[in-house]
């Protein structure tokens, strides 16, 4: 009888940001079908990692689907939470990125969830930013890089985009991207410099900064095919940020555990996909050992957060109020 009345409490407590975990389980994906490429190796694991990361995303909407029947009102919460509201767009993310996934693999899939990770995260875009612009309960000390999350999607439609054919749509999307990009750094600066630091469970958002200049490089190559200025300016910008929070591991490392560790997954695999790219476009060798090098260290990373989260969905840690 317990058990029975304490499930439904948990599933009303779902949090949205569950959905991170896609996004870094799709880095890892699209990061080794990158570095089998690029070093010529065919490791049989990539139509795994795939599956794997499918049935991660299946699972996990239908559990927020079911959310949403029979909590609607949670739901609607989330939606107008300052800092939850902007894990919406994990959503469509994850649609986009198993896109990206499926591109070598299956082709017609990959047009299949490009279409409705796109379309879907056009909505959100305009939902969140017409939240953004109507508001009247936000706060400076609610600003935090998890607020980058819907401006990042827009920079990744590109990456499957451009190979599918819709030049001018991912030239639109790319954009968005890279405007809202400039818009949100900036005032990240100022919420981080002039008031109060970002609470312990946000410190790991920090990772995200890492991606809208990685992700950027990946797509603006797609979309010009060539490695010109404005392409090293993104991937050095990408690359500066890496290093900058690589020299804050001292003060990460003493964090406890929160579901927005994931933060750090995505933003890895970006840079690390960025990389790769870098080392095939410039030929420099240099850049195939960082990539290689950022691969290994997500593999461990994303290998100890499925650890973590396992422990913690049983322990209960999870899925409670507050969360």
């Amino acid at each position: 009888m317990h058990t029975q009345s304490l499930q439904p409490s948990r599933l009303e407590h779902f949090p949205i940001s569950f959905f991170a975990m896609v996004m870094g389980l799709s880095g890892l994906t699209i990061g080794w079908e990158k570095a089998q490429k690029v070093l010529q190796l065919d490791l049989g694991i990539t139509p795994w990692l795939v599956g794997a990361t499918a049935t991660l995303f299946v699972i996990l909407a239908l559990t927020y689907l079911t959310k949403l029947a029979f909590y609607r009102q949670a739901v609607v919460q989330e939606l107008r939470h300052p800092v939850k509201l902007n894990f919406f767009p994990t959503i469509s993310i994850s649609l986009l990125l198993l896109s990206i996934a499926f591109l070598p693999l299956i082709p017609v899939a990959s047009q299949a969830l490009w279409l409705a990770g796109t379309a879907l995260h056009l909505v959100f875009t305009l939902y969140v930013v017409s939240v953004w612009i109507h508001h009247e309960h936000f706060q400076v000390h609610h600003m935090n890089p998890a607020w980058f999350i819907p401006a990042v999607g827009n920079v990744l439609v590109p990456v499957a985009g451009v190979p599918l054919g819709y030049a001018d749509v991912s030239w639109f999307f790319f954009s968005i991207g890279m405007l809202f990009w400039l818009i949100l750094m900036t005032i990240i600066f100022y919420r981080v410099l002039f008031h109060n630091p970002i609470e312990e469970r946000l410190m790991p958002t920090l990772f995200i900064l890492i991606a809208p200049p990685a992700v950027g490089f990946i797509a603006y190559s797609r979309l010009v095919g060539d490695l010109d200025p404005f392409g090293r300016v993104l991937y050095f910008g990408g690359l500066f940020l890496t290093l900058l929070l690589f020299t804050q591991a001292g003060r990460f490392l003493k964090l406890g555990f929160f579901l927005s560790w994931w933060a750090y997954s995505f933003p890895l695999a970006a840079i690390s996909i960025a990389s790769l790219l870098m080392f095939e476009q410039s030929g420099q060798d240099l850049y195939r050992y960082l990539g290689v090098g950022l691969l290994t260290l997500l593999t461990g990373i994303v290998a100890f957060l499925l650890a973590r989260t396992a422990v913690a969905v049983r322990r209960q840690g999870i899925c409670v109020p507050g969360h």
